[in-house]
C-alpha cells in the first residue's frame, strides 16, 4: 500500500493535534504512544497515517541525537509519501531545549535529504506566517509571536524572535531560506502559510516534492492541514469526517502542570463547576516525593466519593511557577509530568472514570507515560477548540482500553475547556 503519512511529535499534545487534523478528513489515523511491537501495530498496520507522539520538545540535543535516529528509520521504514517531525505550532524552541535545528540536522542525515521543508502556518490554529514570521491568536487578537503574552514568556523556551529563520539560525548552521517559485538546492525551506490561498499552495507543493526534498518534512500541523487541503481541492479525499456524539459524564479527572494564564483560566471556571481542587506542590513532584503522590491520590479518591471531580494541579499561573527551583533539581520537569502521571493512573486503577484530562503539552508528554497505554485514535474533535482533541486509548489493560482521553496544551481552549468536555459539550 501507499501510505500518505508518518509522524513523530515533538510532545504529546502536538501529535494529537495532528491526529485530529487528518481524522477530521476522513484520514483513519492511529497515534502509538511507544514504538509499537508487532501485536499492538497489526490491527492499524492498514491505516493511511501512522503516528508516535514523543517528548523531544523537553529534551536535550544530546538526547535527540540518540533516541531520534532510530525513531525517523522507523518513520522511514513505513514507506509514506510523507514523513513529518511534527513541532509546536508556536515553535517554542531553543538551542539547549527542543532545538528543532538539530532535529532537521538529523533528519537530513537518516533521510539522505539535502533540502527540508518546513510549512508552520496553520490558520485553523490561528497561526500565521508572513514574509517568514510567526504571529499567533491569544484571546481574540492576534501577536506576533515575540509579543504574544503567553509564548514571549514561557517558562522554559521564551519566544524572543519572531523571524523563524533568525529563530532557528540560532540552533543550527542548515541554510535557512523563505521557499519561493523555486526549491533551494539545500538547507530548510519555509513556506508561508497565511490564508486559504497560501496553504492550498503549501499543500500542493508538498505533494509535489522533489527527490532532494522528499519525504522528510518539519513543520506543525499546518502541514497536515495544508495536505488536507490539497487533496480535498484536487478531489482526492472527502474532506470530512462523522463521529459518534459525546455523552455527558457525571464526574472526570483533570491533573495539570501548566503554568499558562489560559490554563489558569480554565482552572478557576472548573472550580465554579462541580470541580474540586487539589493542590500539590511542583517543587514536591520535581524532587520525586513519593508521599505527597499518596496524598493526592487520596484527596482526589475522596473528592470522587462526594460526587465531585477532581482537579490536580501544581500552578495556577505564571506567578505560582517554582521554575528557578524546579530546575536546580534533576530531572525536575519530567519528574513532575511522571508524578501527575502516577496521580492519575492511581486513581483509575482504583475508580471507574472513563473520561479525563490533562492539560499541559511537556506534562502530557511525561504523564501519559505513567499509564499502559499503547495508542490513541479520535474519539471526538472539539470544533471550537482545535489541536486538542478528546482520544480513545488503547491498552492491554481492560480497565484503560477505552478510556476518553485528552491532552491540553497549555495555552489552548477557552475559559470552559473543562467543563464542556466533561458535559459532553463540543
Amino acid at each position: 500500500m501507499t501510505r500518505l503519512l508518518a509522524c513523530y511529535g515533538d510532545d504529546f499534545t502536538g501529535s494529537t493535534d495532528v491526529m485530529e487534523a487528518l481524522a477530521t478528513h476522513g484520514i483513519d489515523t492511529v497515534l502509538f504512544t511507544r514504538l509499537p511491537g508487532p501485536a499492538e501495530f497489526a490491527p492499524f498496520a492498514t491505516y493511511p497515517a501512522i503516528g508516535l507522539a514523543g517528548s523531544s520538545r523537553s529534551e536535550t540535543p544530546a538526547w535527540m541525537s540518540e533516541r531520534l535516529p532510530p525513531i525517523f528509520a522507523w518513520l522511514k521504514s513505513l514507506d509514506a509519501r510523507v514523513c513529518h517531525y511534527k513541532v509546536c505550532s508556536t515553535f517554542d524552541s531553543s538551542p539547549a531545549i527542543g532545538s528543532i535545528g538539530r532535529a532537521a540536522e538529523i533528519g537530513a542525515a537518516c533521510f539522505a535529504q539535502a533540502l527540508i521543508p518546513l510549512v508552520v502556518g496553520a490558520p485553523q490554529l490561528k497561526r500565521y506566517t508572513f514574509a517568514a514570521h510567526l504571529f499567533a491568536a491569544y484571546q481574540g487578537e492576534v501577536y506576533r509571536i515575540d509579543r504574544h503574552p503567553v509564548m514571549s514568556r514561557h517558562p522554559v523556551t521564551p519566544m524572543d524572535e519572531s523571524d523563524l529563520r533568525l529563530h532557528l539560525a540560532r540552533q543550527t548552521s542548515l541554510p535557512i531560506v523563505l521557499a519561493g517559485a523555486d526549491w533551494p538546492s539545500r538547507g530548510i525551506a519555509l513556506l508561508d502559510v497565511h490564508d486559504d490561498a497560501t496553504q492550498l499552495a503549501a499543500g500542493r507543493r508538498l505533494l509535489a516534492l522533489p527527490p532532494h526534498a522528499a519525504p522528510f518534512v518539519i513543520g506543525s500541523s499546518g502541514v497536515e492541514y495544508a495536505l488536507m487541503r490539497a487533496l480535498a481541492d484536487a478531489g482526492t479525499i472527502a474532506g470530512r469526517a462523522a463521529f459518534a456524539p459525546l455523552a455527558r459524564v457525571e464526574q472526570t479527572m483533570v491533573v495539570s502542570g501548566s503554568v499558562s494564564p489560559t490554563t489558569e483560566r480554565q482552572i478557576r471556571h472548573a472550580l465554579t463547576q462541580g470541580f474540586d481542587s487539589v493542590p500539590i506542590s511542583a517543587l514536591s513532584l520535581a524532587i520525586g516525593a513519593a508521599q505527597a503522590i499518596a496524598d493526592a491520590v487520596e484527596q482526589s479518591l475522596q473528592i470522587l466519593q462526594r460526587g465531585r471531580s477532581p482537579l490536580v494541579h501544581t500552578a495556577l499561573g505564571a506567578a505560582t511557577d517554582e521554575g528557578a527551583r524546579i530546575d536546580a533539581s534533576s530531572d525536575g520537569r519530567r519528574n513532575i509530568g511522571e508524578g501527575l502521571g502516577r496521580i492519575l493512573g492511581g486513581v483509575l486503577a482504583r475508580t471507574g472514570l472513563n473520561r479525563v484530562m490533562i492539560a499541559g503539552g511537556d506534562t502530557s508528554s511525561h504523564a501519559l507515560g505513567q499509564l499502559d497505554i499503547f495508542a490513541l485514535t479520535t474519539r471526538h474533535p472539539l470544533p471550537a477548540t482545535p489541536g486538542s482533541p478528546l482520544c480513545k486509548a488503547a491498552s492491554a489493560l481492560p480497565r484503560l482500553n477505552g478510556l476518553e482521553i485528552a491532552l491540553k496544551g497549555g495555552q489552548v481552549g477557552g475559559d470552559d475547556y473543562f467543563v464542556s468536555l466533561r458535559d459532553g459539550r463540543v
